[in-house]
């Protein structure tokens, strides 16, 4: 499906966020659209109006629930039953990491492209369970992910922990042929969606993964707060709930723990911000009435090939994927270093991409409704700023 430039510009006057500025910072967070900001406006007025707390506002609350883990099966290609929902991705990784039975002198396997808040995780599983933390390295980039990862299974590597879609380089690995390695070696695999959720086709079912962690915040551009955790159906029922609420549990009549519920909500806590779940909905609407996943993510590829082969005709610049990345991350370095200040020198043109530390680089990320005149005034204002 291709996509008519006036679509895309019909499709961008929802998101006031776009208006007067070249946004290329999707990986780190999407804008919110018109709508689901007057769902979320509106969530929060039907709870106050009615009372918060009343027995009339129960009924909504479950509703919206519902909906919102039907929307998210579909886009993950699985059941409701599966999905946790949480309130990061990191909330995710949490779930999965420490709900593991780990034993001293078990292995957790994780690569070296994480983000840093799973890698502070895993050092406080070394620290306080005595485990072992393996590290794979995948930067610098890495052809054959697969095998090359397979050389790091130690006998005793209970969990692979690792990006679908790394946050830096903008590589998407071969999950699929990872989960299947891994599965052979009796380890179990913990996937981070952050970067793939809302960009890329996905059947978790198919890819055979254990859990998958993702946000409603990036790719989505749902609000801030608000994510999942896919779990696969084998393991509901083996991985311990760590964080532990009335969300998680039945009662009985006289309103004591009274056993787990039987799907992934066990994981779930306690009270959140309930106007987050129906604007969450309303943000993957609007992205399905402009076309399928598949739809959406070719328009992202074109117009991240398209920026990738102009950077590296900038002098001084250095790709971190020495080809065309499959997705909309693309990231870059400079010869002199100066990333934090040509950040700086964008913003100040209303031009917004993020600095990044590991390893050191620019990058810009690209949604199937940005536009082609974006990355040439981006890639316009690099060169300024090189020149």
């Amino acid at each position: 499906m291709a996509f008519a430039t006036s679509d895309i510009l019909a499709c961008r006057q929802v998101y006031p966020a776009l208006r007067g500025k070249t946004y290329l910072n999707y990986g780190g967070q999407g804008p919110l659209c018109e709508m689901a900001w007057q769902v979320l406006q509106e969530g929060y007025d039907h709870i106050q109006t009615q009372g918060p707390f009343a027995s009339r506002v129960f009924p909504w609350i479950s509703c919206q629930l519902q909906t919102l883990r039907q929307s998210l099966a579909l886009l993950l290609g699985t059941t409701p039953a599966t999905i946790a929902l949480t309130d990061s991705v990191t909330m995710g990784c949490n779930i999965a990491m420490w709900g593991l039975n780990w034993q001293p002198g078990d292995h957790l396997l994780i690569s070296n492209c994480e983000h840093p808040g799973v890698l502070a995780i895993a050092a406080q599983l070394e620290h306080r369970l005595g485990i072992t933390v393996d590290i794979v390295p995948l930067w610098p980039y890495v052809e054959n992910v697969a095998s090359h990862l397979e050389g790091y299974l130690h006998p005793r590597t209970r969990l692979l922990v690792i990006s679908h879609l790394l946050w830096n380089s903008g590589q998407i690995l071969p999950l699929k042929e990872i989960v299947d390695r891994c599965h052979h070696n009796g380890t179990q695999v913990l996937a981070d969606g952050a970067q793939s959720v809302g960009m890329i086709p996905l059947d978790l079912p198919g890819l055979g993964v254990d859990y998958y962690a993702f946000t409603g915040h990036k790719w989505c551009c749902g609000p801030g707060g608000l994510g999942g955790m896919y779990i696969h159906p084998d393991q509901i029922d083996q991985l311990e709930p760590t964080f532990v609420g009335w969300r998680g549990i039945h009662q009985n009549r006289q309103g004591l723990p009274a056993g787990w519920k039987e799907d992934a909500s066990r994981y779930e806590v306690a009270t959140i911000a309930f106007p987050l779940i129906p604007a969450l909905t309303a943000a993957l609407e609007v992205h399905q009435g402009w076309g399928g996943v598949g739809d959406r993510h070719q328009r992202i590829c074109e117009l991240s090939d398209y920026l990738w082969q102009n950077l590296q005709q900038l002098p001084g610049i250095t790709c971190l994927s020495p080809v065309p990345p499959p997705s909309g991350l693309i990231s870059f370095q400079l010869a002199d270093g100066r990333h934090g200040e040509l950040v700086e020198f964008l913003e100040a043109e209303n031009v917004l991409v993020r600095e990044i530390l590991n390893p050191p680089a620019v990058r810009a990320c690209v949604h199937y409704f940005s536009l082609r005149q974006e990355c040439d005034l981006f890639l316009e204002r690099v060169a300024s700023f090189l020149a």
